[in-house]
């Protein structure tokens, strides 16, 4: 169906899109990252939460085969990962967009005055890092903000955030 919703979802299933430059990251090393970020023997109980790679092109799907191979003889079951040829991507509406963020509201309303807008936010590596944080992924807030060019009192948020989230 064109334009999936949250409420019109059809055949769609929820999905990230990971742009990627190959000369930083191999597509194997993002396979596994994958493998090791859901449980790749428990089965979907519902379409739109399935787990699945999505391969552009005979190798990437040659890889993601092999790396399930790999996962189900490591793991000693049947992987229940669906690898499947990459259609068309719909990004989800913006208020499903950075959901642990947008959770967050004294950070997410200092984010949005430091951007142009609520989509150059979304799509800031910034937004990206510090949801990925929010939802349980990473190290110390200490570290991220090193890392990340913050706008003016996110720092202190972010601290505040991650004390929280302990």
């Amino acid at each position: 169906m064109e334009s999936p919703t949250y409420e019109r979802l059809g055949d769609h299933s929820e999905a990230v899109e990971v742009e990627y430059d190959p000369a930083t990251i191999s597509y194997d090393e993002l396979l596994r990252v994958f493998w090791s970020s859901h449980d790749p023997l428990s089965p979907p109980w519902a379409r739109q939460y399935r787990n699945a790679v999505f391969y552009h092109g005979e190798e990437q799907r040659r890889l993601a085969v092999a790396s399930r191979t790999e996962v189900a003889a490591d793991l000693g079951g049947e992987v229940m990962t669906a690898i499947e040829p990459a259609g068309r991507f719909y990004p989800a509406e913006g208020y499903h967009q950075k959901y642990a963020l947008r959770g967050n509201q004294p950070l997410w309303a200092a984010l949005l005055a430091a951007y142009p807008s609520e989509q150059a936010l979304l799509d800031s590596t910034v937004a990206a890092r510090l949801n990925g944080y929010l939802g349980g992924y990473g190290a110390d807030p200490a570290g991220l903000a090193d890392q990340l060019d913050l706008p003016t009192g996110v720092s202190e948020l972010l601290h505040t955030a991650g004390a929280r989230r302990r």
